[in-house]
């Protein structure tokens, strides 16, 4: 993905964001541009009731009009300012609630075009690098967008209707006034190319120090952390990658800063030509003196506000360019589609010479792999780490799609069915469960939400929750449906055993035609794991069914093993017809037994098949 990366210059980021804000606050954007229009022209009518005022006061000292005549016009000129700073709060208000009302669309488009990606795309590298940058975009797209209409609206307006009036009083002092600015604006072209290649170079940086973040003093680490004493490993590694990221910024920042200076000394030059211009037109009576002092208070207004356009506004986009074109890049990628089927999986699983690579590596993780799965058959998937086990139950149900070959479930092609239908009565229980920081009822409910309305489940949703507990042997009665598990969010945590077996509870609550146990009772002691595998071959009556498990013993249940090795699949059978021959799996059999069988220097414990 990373090879044939889109290039995303300012232009096209800028009109690929304006969109986006529209549909994420489109009545406070409109809002913010019509304010934006009035705001300008109070600047203009400040300026011009300034000339009308000095014009007034000027013809009164020389005795042309009484000085009650220029009552009028100071009371313009007040009117004017004081109009001015209640429109600029206004402005500034709407300003804060656009970029406050976008911020939550902006990053939800950016979590539900992650849900359409490719699964497999997550394994690869450089793509959690592009997902770190998007992450750090999301922050800057609404202001990315609103400071570019507001250079429109505002200072575009503002410039135009001022413009006019300098062109009307003598052409040369718009043209010098554009002219000395255009250095600053080759400055920020600069800037935001340094800024772009900062970007590429601090997202891995940053994924790395926020997992060193995380070792440090996440709930999930610091007991191992402390107790291994690796507290000083880990933080010398956040301290490195936070010195070369800050390091790398400082470099950016000094380049970009030194030219800035630079090209700023012609802008000020330019500032200079301009006052004296104006100065020889008054004296020459080119220009009146109400004309000198309105142009004279504007011009300072002028050049100042051109610096906070190109160094501020224009500045911090080109700053943010990077992380903004990356979040559209995010966008841009293409999607995993297909056409819409609910899987009806009476018709089973079939497997047809499948392959897989995960990205960004040259060994495929599984070969050349053919399996049928009947309608109400249970099939054990064993091996040792890295057999590619895991790889095959995800091609299985549909997460991965086959590099080679094809799989077909409940009759349906996975490589050209919609991943929200083929998912439709699957259901799971992984190795890496989650640990929803949610209440007991939510943590089994989450598995599916379409049939819990919103709010508190039914009565029928309520016995089915408690069901799937019992059956998943969830007995503690001292925790209710409504007690939060999370120590964070004022509840309680639960043992690592008391999470799995509600893992399966969670598993078992989603209807299903296809189940899946990968490796799920790895924190459950032996008999409780009897237990629940003799529950789960109850469960899994009439269904298609597979189990991954390193305990040959839990394989047992199934009608069927399969026993994989270097991502093929190298014997299949019953467990009896599989002990029965030399092979993998009677290795496998006999190297796990003999740490349970009785010896004279060990307790006297019994492995039984």
């Amino acid at each position: 993905m990373s090879e044939e990366r889109k290039k995303y210059p300012f232009l096209k980021t800028v009109l690929r964001t304006i969109p986006i804000q529209f549909r994420a606050a489109l009545w406070p954007t409109i809002a913010n541009i019509s304010m934006s229009v009035i705001h300008a022209l109070t600047w203009t009518a400040v300026v011009i009731a300034t000339q009308i005022l000095f014009d007034a006061i000027s013809r009164a000292a020389i005795g042309q009009i009484g000085f009650a005549d220029c009552a009028i016009p100071l009371l313009i000129l007040a009117g004017a300012t004081f109009g001015q700073q209640i429109i600029n709060g206004v402005h500034n208000f709407l300003w804060s609630i656009v970029e406050g009302k976008s911020a939550v669309h902006i990053k939800t488009l950016l979590y539900k075009k992650l849900q359409r990606i490719n699964p497999a795309d997550f394994e690869n590298t450089a793509f959690l690098d592009d997902v770190n940058k998007a992450k750090e975009g999301t922050n800057s797209v609404s202001q990315y967008c609103t400071t570019f209409l507001n250079i429109g609206f505002f200072y575009g307006i503002y410039f135009a209707s001022v413009g006019a009036y300098l062109f009307s009083l003598k052409p040369i002092l718009l043209i010098t006034v554009m002219i000395s600015f255009l250095p600053a604006m080759l400055a920020q072209i600069v800037r935001g190319k340094v800024f772009t290649k900062l970007e590429e170079q601090s997202a891995p940086l940053r994924r790395e120090y926020e997992y060193y973040q995380k070792t440090l003093c996440d709930r999930e680490y610091f007991k191992e952390t402390r107790i291994l004493g690796a507290f000083k490993f880990f933080h010398k590694l956040f301290s490195d990658t936070m010195a070369l990221l800050t390091r790398k910024t400082w470099r950016a920042e000094r380049k970009t800063a030194l030219l800035q200076l630079l090209l700023n000394t012609t802008s000020f030059a330019g500032m200079a030509v301009s006052t004296y211009m104006l100065f020889t037109a008054t004296m020459a009576g080119e220009i009146t003196v109400g004309a000198f002092a309105a142009v004279f208070s504007a011009l300072g207004m002028i050049f100042n506000i051109m610096r906070e356009i190109v160094t501020m506004h224009l500045g911090g986009m080109n700053k943010d360019l990077g992380k903004v074109a990356n979040y559209i890049r995010i966008l841009d990628l293409p999607e995993r589609t297909g056409a819409d089927g609910t899987p009806d999986f009476t018709k089973g699983i079939t497997a047809q010479n499948i392959s897989f690579t995960y990205p960004g590596r040259e060994e495929p993780a599984v070969r050349d792999v053919s399996l049928n799965i009947a309608s109400g058959e249970t099939v054990a998937i064993v091996g040792e780490n890295g057999a590619g086990k895991s790889t095959l139950v995800r091609l299985l149900t549909g997460i991965y799609r086959p590099s080679e070959g094809r799989v077909t479930a409940g009759g349906l092609d996975t490589s050209e069915t919609a991943p929200a239908g083929l998912y439709n009565g699957v259901s799971g229980v992984f190795q890496k469960y989650q640990r929803y920081k949610m209440t007991l009822e939510e943590n089994v409910t989450i598995s599916s939400v379409k049939a819990t309305a919103p709010g508190r489940p039914c009565q029928n949703d309520m016995a089915r929750v408690q069901t799937a507990l019992r059956e998943a042997d969830f007995n503690d009665e001292s925790i209710s449906l409504d007690t939060m598990l999370s120590p964070e969010f004022d509840g309680i945590d639960l043992s690592g055993g008391q999470w799995q077996r509600l893992a399966i509870a969670r598993g078992l609550y989603r209807t299903n035609g296809f189940i899946v146990l990968d490796e799920p009772t790895a924190a459950i002691d032996p008999i409780e794991e009897t237990r629940v595998y003799t529950q789960f071959q109850r469960l899994a009556e009439g269904k298609c069914a597979v189990v991954v498990t390193h305990r040959l013993g839990s394989a047992k249940l199934a009608h069927r093993i399969v026993v994989m090795d270097a991502g093929k699949i190298v014997d299949t059978g019953t467990h009896d017809e599989l002990l029965s021959r030399p092979g993998k799996y009677a290795g496998m059999w006999a190297a796990q037994a003999k740490w349970y069988e009785r010896t004279e220097n060990h307790a006297p414990l019994c492995f039984r098949g």
